[in-house]
């Protein structure tokens, strides 16, 4: 966690209580959950999902409390900065996925059911013309 970032919570936090709003007011208004909110005042980025969403959060979260994004960001570089994640995936061989169907190909089993009923009845309904005197 970097001082930028909690300043730059301590900011929203301030000018959130000076227009009287609660969380859930600012949760209403911005669609941004108020976990994040809270993160955003503790300085927290951790909690977020990736440092995309945190930036996100936090530039929208700016905007809504009326402060110059530009001018933030200038104040607090640092604060943008974001530690880069770390990756759980790892590239290579192993993880290339099967593109073939899940069960072993046997997609015409369903079709060829579908034309066997099909047949049965058509030869039912014609054997049923001809015994009702139809043919």
């Amino acid at each position: 966690m970097s001082e930028g970032l909690k300043k730059i919570g301590e900011k929203f936090r301030s000018k959130r209580e000076e227009m009287s709003l609660t969380l859930k007011e600012v949760e209403n208004a911005t669609s941004i959950r108020m976990v994040y909110l809270q993160a955003i005042e503790e300085g927290r980025v951790d909690h977020f999902l990736s440092n995309v969403y945190a930036l996100g959060f936090i530039r929208q979260y700016a905007g809504f409390l009326g402060f110059d994004q530009d001018k933030l960001i200038k104040e607090f570089p640092d604060a943008m900065r974001l530690p880069p994640e770390k990756q759980d995936f790892a590239y290579g061989i192993g993880t290339l996925e099967m593109r073939a169907a899940p069960h072993g190909g046997v997609r015409w089993l369903p079709n060829l059911i579908w034309i066997a009923a099909f047949i049965v009845v058509a030869i039912c309904a014609i054997y049923f013309a001809k015994f009702v005197g139809i043919f």
